[in-house]
């Protein structure tokens, strides 16, 4: 008896096995959702499903979607895509919510742009709602050397037609954001920028800056306009500091070229005094070798001794009284 109890605990926990692995290949109860929503679909069809490795819930369900949409796609599309390894269900939800707001999105082009990595759900979304994007503090300066920094608040619509293969937000900022710099640079004085700041806004919506872009802009408005630095004066301060720097340096220049020539000078001095004192020590010599060759007499000799005598008496005599040399103590 107990034996027989065993067995139809073995035989149960066989059949639920089996039935656990035929309903894993076989979704029955997903097949009756598709009959039941009106999606024609074939169980066989389920199974080579499984077979490809592709999910089945991941097709049926967008496909259900689609068909109470009246969107009119078939199995092999969303098949196919999700193989290419897309997002079925967001590119459904993206052409239903095109149908609903009337614009043109066909499958082919919604799929292209899932496959490009974009929102396709989001573009739609943006089409019917246009988003702001917030340009950072963007610096310029106008002629007159004052610097104005602006913020601005640009209003996109997403551009179906150039999803693929079109710039994003950044470029949108980076090309309003030169457009502000280019129009403050062109204003003569920072004033007239405080005074109109929609001037901004005209010159740079009429620059077409959305071309090759996936958005459209629709408004480009100034958030906010601030005066910052003086650049004009900064610049002309650091100029003349430069300038400066250089007299300076200029000026150390030529003091040093005049020590050096002073110096030079000095040592050029030197070397004569040397060369005289040099020399004066050989007229003795001169005059003892020309007594001793009778070149020299002895009365010529006694003059000369009379002609220095009679020079030195005439400069003690011009020499004015408590000159420094009289005043020098005796050694």
């Amino acid at each position: 008896m107990e034996l027989n109890s065993i067995g139809y605990v073995i035989a149960g926990i066989v059949a639920l096995i089996v039935i656990a692995v035929f309903l894993s290949f076989f979704p029955i109860m997903l097949w009756i959702s598709a009959l039941a929503s009106g999606v024609r679909i074939g169980i066989i069809t389920l199974v080579a499903m499984r077979l490809r490795r592709v999910t089945p819930s991941r097709i049926v369900n967008p496909m259900i979607k689609a068909t109470k949409a009246g969107l009119g796609l078939s199995i092999n599309q969303l098949e196919s895509h999700y193989l290419a390894g897309g997002n079925v269900d967001r590119v459904v939800n993206a052409l239903i919510a095109a149908q609903r707001a009337n614009i043109e999105l066909e499958f082919a082009r919604a799929a292209a742009i899932d496959l490009a990595g974009r929102d396709v759900l989001l573009a739609v979304q943006m089409s019917v709602n246009p988003k702001v994007i917030e340009t950072p503090v963007v610096a310029a300066v106008a002629k007159d050397g004052i610097e104005v920094k602006v913020k601005a608040r640009v209003t996109v619509r997403a551009n179906i037609e150039r999803l693929v293969g079109g710039a994003g937000e950044e470029t949108i900022i980076a090309r309003v954001g030169e457009g502000i710099v280019t129009t403050v640079g062109s204003s003569s004085s920072h004033k007239d920028v405080l005074e109109n700041p929609d001037m901004i806004s005209r010159t740079v919506l009429g620059k077409g800056l959305d071309a090759g872009t996936a958005f459209e802009i629709l408004s480009i408005d100034i958030a906010d306009v601030d005066v910052g630095k003086n650049i004009g004066a900064n610049l002309q301060t650091e100029q003349a500091e430069a300038d400066k720097r250089i007299a300076q340096a200029k000026a150390e220049e030529r003091r040093a070229m005049a020590v050096a020539q002073e110096q030079e000078m000095r040592a050029r001095v030197v070397e004569m005094r040397a060369l005289v004192v040099e020399s004066e020590s050989q007229v003795p010599l001169a005059m003892a070798e020309a007594l001793k060759s009778g070149k020299l007499g002895v009365m010529d000799y006694m003059n000369l001794k009379n002609l220095e005598a009679d020079t030195q008496m005439r400069s003690s005599i011009a020499k004015p009284e408590g000159s420094a040399d009289d005043n020098k103590p005796n050694e």
